[in-house]
């Protein structure tokens, strides 16, 4: 399956592997993809859903949708780790149906019954990760980078990725966060976004592709 199929929190997930914390990242890119579908809209710090009724087809992105309907008003940065797991669960499992990963069951201590992922295409996992770099680097301008590659790029960057590195410069990765957002006038909200992301990873092992 080429990469360029793949859902937004998808790729993320592919990119950060077992790395810790991956949940808190896929949930980040999910909120990204809501809001350059224009279904999460900002009001005054405050992520909103558009509507009531509106539904994008994506089990994964629906399931937020409906999460942030039934819940509490909260700012960006609290909805990237608020029951950020329920996220990342179902984005492997969507991973698993379209075969980019292997549920593996096993047996804790011969016991408790638990699974296991792994990747069933490692070259995909490659050619994504050098596809963001690409992205992250340079030469093409941002202007010409898909508004999917700007918010994997800028969002596996501020998660300290391995193997995926940081923009070239910081105008560069400003001038990324703003492309990733999709939506003129919010780019700070994916300024946000990779802000809570960078605190759920500083100090903690730099996440693993693979």
């Amino acid at each position: 399956m080429p990469h360029g199929s793949l859902s937004l929190p998808a790729r993320l997930c592919l990119l950060a592997g077992d790395g810790a914390p991956p949940h808190r990242l896929v949930r980040a890119g999910a909120l990204a993809e809501l809001v350059r579908r224009g279904l999460l809209v900002d009001d005054d710090g405050i992520a909103t859903p558009v509507d009531l009724d509106s539904r994008t087809g994506d089990p994964v992105l629906d399931g937020l949708l409906d999460l942030v309907r039934e819940s509490l008003p909260h700012d960006w940065r609290t909805w990237v780790r608020l029951r950020a797991r329920i996220t990342y669960d179902a984005v492997r499992e969507q991973l698993v149906a379209e075969r980019c990963l292997r549920a593996e069951k096993r047996r804790v201590l011969g016991v408790f019954p638990s699974v296991s992922y792994a990747l069933a295409s490692p070259a995909l996992v490659d050619a994504l990760r050098e596809r963001t770099r690409h992205v992250l680097r340079g030469p093409v301008p941002v202007a010409a980078v898909p508004v999917q590659d700007a918010a994997v790029a800028v969002l596996a960057a501020a998660a300290r990725v391995r193997g995926v590195g940081r923009p070239a410069d910081g105008a560069r990765g400003e001038a990324l966060a703003a492309r990733g957002a999709g939506a003129p006038g919010v780019p700070w909200i994916m300024r946000e976004l990779c802000a809570a992301v960078g605190a759920a990873t500083a100090g903690a092992p730099v996440t693993a592709a693979g």
